[in-house]
């Protein structure tokens, strides 16, 4: 199989991920052999995947609180520490706990104020943009120990072309568990003069450990090219599809491919069509030229002339001597009816 046709490179703006204000997917399947990819053993933190919502209180190490059989005797520089990663429903449920803890951990609910109204500034949300009032902004909430906030920071540092202090942050971020922070910091190792792609691939599996499918992503990358890591195409294909179950729509396409060429999974096409067809709802231009010749094999031409159409508007050079065969093929009242549909078509969103 050649490289550069059936894994095609990232194309995306930027490889960085930004802190959503949403949950990460819940998934308690083990679906990874740690000892093919020679990392040491990780701490419970990073074994436990972020999804599970039983009690945040059961976040906190047992041996702290058995000591005293008081929630309020656990050190507070300990608690900021161990909350420094939890998104709002978990900083609220852990401000509930009891008045101490309301009190250890007001300056992480202030970090989350500033952490919206950055993004706020940054996106123009209500406001008028401004980087630098959103930089001011996650900065702030980086120093009172948001390791969300450490994200968002340094992927403006990023993006400003000051990448030092960018993996700074994301390297304080990872530190605290983050894993939007884990899987940047090991884009950084990835894209260093000279990469460091043993350094990242310990880095993504922690991320990908506690759902990130970005990093799930990576990970499969690597697994798949023997970057920093033995070649697996068996666990390769299982974190692409653990990636695409997770949203990640570049992992839905070759998810679709580790099906259809029986890479890493037993050949099953009908797999390869479902995720093929996934991929090109959520976007994916390849997915989506496929997927109208697919569509146009089996005669279904109107609907292939849409994904054609979508795929061709998406700069997929390929698609545009199909684009013209189904056009003729058509009536004139179908192909206007087909082009109505890809004006009015939007990518699917992941919704967790």
């Amino acid at each position: 199989m050649e490289s550069s046709k059936t894994w095609p490179p990232p194309s995306l703006p930027s490889r960085f991920s930004p802190v959503p204000h949403r949950n990460p997917p819940s998934s308690n399947k083990k679906i990874f052999a740690k000892p093919n990819l020679f990392i040491p053993a990780l701490s419970l933190q990073h074994q436990r995947g972020r999804g599970e919502r039983a009690n945040v209180t059961s976040k906190m190490p047992a041996p702290a609180l058995q000591s005293t059989g008081k929630f309020a005797d656990l050190p507070f520089d300990v608690l900021a520490r161990l909350a420094a990663a939890f998104d709002i429903p978990e900083l609220w449920a852990a401000s509930t706990v009891c008045r101490p803890w309301r009190e250890a951990l007001r300056p992480l609910r202030e970090a989350m104020v500033l952490l919206r109204w950055g993004k706020r500034f940054k996106h123009g949300r209500g406001v008028r943009p401004d980087p630098k009032r959103a930089l001011e902004s996650f900065l702030k909430g980086a120093e009172r120990g948001s390791a969300a906030a450490m994200v968002d920071a340094g992927l403006m540092y990023w993006e400003m072309g000051r990448k030092e202090e960018g993996k700074s942050l994301y390297a304080r971020a990872a530190e605290l568990g983050h894993p939007a922070g884990q899987c940047n910091l090991g884009i950084c190792f990835l894209e260093a003069d000279p990469a460091e792609p043993e350094e990242a691939v310990k880095w993504f599996f922690r991320a990908a450990e506690l759902g990130n499918a970005r990093a799930q992503y990576s990970l499969a990358l690597c697994l798949h090219k023997g970057r920093g890591v033995k070649c697996n195409l068996r666990e390769a294909a299982r974190w692409y599809l653990r990636a695409a179950e997770g949203g990640n729509v570049r992992a839905m396409y070759n998810a679709s491919l580790c099906y259809a060429t029986g890479e890493g999974f037993t050949r099953d096409l009908r797999y390869a069509r479902i995720w093929l067809k996934r991929a090109a709802d959520y976007g994916h231009r390849k997915a989506q030229f496929e997927h109208g010749l697919e569509l146009f094999s089996s005669g279904e031409t109107m609907k292939a002339l849409v994904y054609v159409e979508l795929a061709f508007r998406a700069g997929e050079t390929a698609a545009s001597h199909i684009r013209d065969v189904i056009v003729q093929a058509l009536s004139q009242p179908l192909r206007d009816c087909a082009m109505t549909s890809a004006d009015k078509w939007r990518p699917q969103h992941f919704h967790r």
